[in-house]
């Protein structure tokens, strides 16, 4: 894709679908800033930073990325303990394992996530994204479920008007003109924290520069770099899927390391890509990387300059904004085809729900899920494997088909009969390959077990890379094998 073509074929799109991700972003950074222990401004200048930067050098154009929830908790204990500017330091090096991680092509690892667990991944982000807007709806007066209410039906409708204007941007504005107009005493973004009233300055971290600041920041720096590129990576994932594009994860990686160790110099937290509001950005109209540098640019804009207004949002708007994100972001296709899936694939999507919902960790959700994918995936190809038998002549002649690795090795020597293989054995594993040193073993095993019956065993056909692994750790092939079994 063309220069051009990454910043400048969707401008009004753009522009209108940065403005709605603005102004979503600012209750959310407060809400994060909150949970981690550090002034509003510190998630407010941190969203700013990260998109304006990521719209540059991230590798999934139209994928918005700031402050989150996912990393402010991990955040907590480092701010309660240390302090911001130890947090600040954390957020550097952050940024520093993310560009390591990039230049490692460890975005590639993406491929060993199943669909699965990205659907579980999913499923799980769109149940919090909507746990998250419960407190607004709870022991509220009724304008609040009615401007709720509203704002759902002006998303939901409005686009029958016109597509030219995102709806979510018009219930904002509706929603807080009626408001205003009927002076409603209800939750506003004023109300969330203070909005600050300056720009952001460079400045470093106020820290000793000393073995023991690393050791302090350096686990929390890791924790966070790790989530960091796992959400960013999930969420770039979705965003391709939405867009039907492909993005590339390891400039990606990249990206966000630079975008951290940016946010950390002028006083923001560390962030990652955002689910929902890469949702609100696709779903809004955004494309391009100018939706990304849009949403940046406008959220300095509103909170600096604009404050007093922005203030006075109703936070109803904004919830029916996120409702609409989860209800949108889920995939209900997983519900509906349950019974047509296979039972391990839904356990697996299921199991990561459970894991992030309750722990609220994603690391922890998806790791579970990769695990899960694996085993189950293990244990299906272990089964394919066939052992054939029969006899020519004087020799018997058996045929391994299959792959032999960890969970096939033992069904591997249970398929030998060492009783009826005398004399001559030729065992041809041409049709087959040999992964990890418990296959090496289980061949190992077979072969001496013949020898010991007092056959003349051959192996025949070892493809070049199973060959090299038994050359290295097999016994059965080795002189010394055959003369303990001779006497010699």
């Amino acid at each position: 894709m063309s220069w051009r073509q990454q910043w400048f074929s969707n401008p009004r799109g753009d522009v209108l679908s940065g403005l709605v991700v603005a102004l979503a972003l600012i209750p959310e950074a407060i809400a994060f800033s909150i949970i981690a222990g550090v002034d509003p401004k510190v998630g407010l200048y941190a969203s700013f930073c990260i998109a304006v930067v990521t719209a540059f050098t991230g590798g999934r154009p139209a994928m918005i990325s700031a402050a989150t929830g996912a990393m402010a908790l991990l955040m907590t204990t480092l701010v309660k303990d240390h302090g911001l500017q130890y947090l600040l330091a954390a957020t550097l090096l952050t940024g520093v394992f993310q560009i390591i991680a990039g230049w490692l092509r460890l975005g590639e690892l993406m491929r060993f996530v199943s669909r699965a667990v990205v659907t579980g991944f999913v499923n799980a982000l769109a149940i919090l994204i909507f746990m998250a807007q419960l407190p607004e709806l709870t022991n509220v007066t009724w304008p609040v479920y009615a401007m709720t209410a509203g704002g759902l039906a002006i998303i939901y409708l409005f686009p029958y008007v016109t597509k030219a204007v995102p709806s979510p941007l018009v219930c904002i504005l509706v929603l807080t003109a009626l408001s205003l107009y009927l002076g409603l005493d209800i939750h506003t973004v004023g109300d969330m924290g203070a909005l600050p009233d300056s720009l952001p300055v460079f400045l470093l971290p106020d820290v000793p520069l000393n073995f023991e600041t690393l050791a302090i920041v350096a686990p929390y720096s890791l924790g966070l770099a790790v989530v960091g590129l796992l959400e960013s990576m999930m969420t770039a994932t979705i965003v391709d899927d939405f867009t039907d594009t492909e993005s590339d994860k390891n400039q990606e990686c990249r990206g966000q390391g630079y975008a951290n160790i940016v946010a950390g110099l002028f006083g923001g937290m560390a962030g990652c890509a955002m689910i929902g509001q890469s949702v609100i950005n696709v779903k809004s109209g955004g494309r391009t990387r100018l939706s990304t540098l849009v949403a940046g640019v406008f959220l300095l804009i509103l909170v600096v300059f604009l404050g007093d207004w922005v203030a006075r949002i109703p936070m109803a708007a904004l919830v029916a904004v996120m409702i609409m994100v989860s209800i949108g972001t889920f995939s209900w296709a997983s519900i509906r085809d349950i019974r047509k899936n296979p039972p391990s694939a839904t356990l697996v999507m299921l199991a990561t729900v459970v894991m992030v919902v309750a722990t609220h960790n994603l690391a922890k959700g998806v790791f579970v899920g990769v695990l899960l994918s694996a085993l189950f995936f293990a244990s299906k190809v272990g089964k394919v494997l066939f052992v054939g038998s029969r006899q020519q002549g004087d020799v018997r002649e058996y045929q391994v088909v299959g792959q032999v690795f960890f969970a096939s090795a033992d069904a591997l020597v249970k398929k030998f009969d060492f009783k009826e293989a005398v004399g001559k054995v030729h065992i041809d594993v041409s049709q087959a390959h040999f992964w990890d040193l418990t296959a090496v073993a289980a061949l190992d095993k077979v072969v001496l077990k013949l020898r010991r019956e007092g056959a003349e065993v051959e192996v025949l056909g070892l493809n070049e890379a199973s060959a090299t692994l038994m050359d290295k750790f097999a016994v059965h092939n080795k002189p010394e094998a055959v003369g303990k079994l001779t006497g010699h």
